[in-house]
């Protein structure tokens, strides 16, 4: 069926993100959303925009079933989660400082190559070689937290001692250690659950060098997943899949849901 055919009458429930993210930008969604639930009659079921990245993967895999292990990147967020179900989570560990994709932003700036930085990022570090060396911060083993702003200042203060370093090998290197140390920690929690199923989620998971080098993965016997590519920035299919989940577990909202912008996962 075209969607350009579907009318209100033949939609079960307004799936609107209401966290986390910009409160205004949330509140404009949610609003609309509130108003078309109300004036037809149809349930509001909130959804959180990360528990949306997750969803992403649903609809690119049909087989995909939970539980697994996902790795969310973003530029808000980067987490290990334990997806347990379609609407249950619980986070293995997660950033205690920058998100991976702020990271790359603030890089990319740097370099001079602008933002969004992902992108470009990425693009450039195709034409250099990771032989630079950087540094990677260690918590204790006990915990799967990241930290990704001691990269991202020795990065900067490499650029700012020698502004005519190779800035491809410089991406390149840089790209190569945030890679490495999500690997390091997804090792460490497939050991820890048992669950030798992965996938992505997040605007960063559309990096090609960290989609090969968790694509290596499945030598070792791990399944990997990862959406594809126009599913991995924000976008309204993956919401909706969380929000059919989310309905079909039995979830209602409100006309009194707000926004929350610090919303956490479960």
């Amino acid at each position: 069926m075209n969607d350009a055919n579907v009318s209100l009458s033949q939609i079960s429930a307004i799936t609107p993100t209401y966290g986390p993210g910009l409160v205004g930008a949330l509140l404009v969604g949610l609003s609309y959303a509130k108003a078309i639930s109300f004036a037809n009659n149809i349930p509001l079921v909130g959804v959180n925009h990360i528990e949306g990245h997750i969803a992403a993967n649903y609809l690119t895999y049909k087989e995909l079933e939970p539980p697994f292990i996902c790795v969310m990147m973003s530029g808000g967020n980067t987490m290990i989660i334990h997806v347990k179900d379609y609407t249950e989570f619980e986070v293995l560990g997660k950033t205690r400082d920058d998100a991976i994709g702020e990271a790359f932003d603030k890089v990319a700036r740097v370099v001079g190559l602008g933002y969004p930085g992902g992108p470009k990022v990425d693009k450039l570090a195709k034409e250099g070689k990771p032989s630079i060396e950087l540094p990677k911060t260690h918590f204790s083993e006990e915990t799967l937290d990241f930290s990704f702003s001691g990269i991202k200042t020795a990065v900067i203060n490499m650029h700012h001692k020698n502004p005519d370093i190779d800035k491809k090998d410089l991406c390149a290197s840089f790209e190569k250690n945030v890679t490495d140390t999500l690997i390091e920690h997804v090792k460490r929690a497939v050991e820890r659950t048992g669950l030798k199923k992965i996938s992505l989620a997040g605007g960063v998971s559309a990096n090609s060098y960290i989609r090969k080098a968790f694509s290596e993965l499945e030598q070792e016997g791990i399944k990997v997943y990862m959406p594809d590519l126009k599913l991995c920035t924000d976008n309204a299919a993956m919401i909706a899949a969380s929000g059919y989940y989310n309905f079909m577990n039995g979830k209602r909202d409100g006309l009194e849901l707000n926004a929350v912008p610090n919303l956490k996962i479960n």
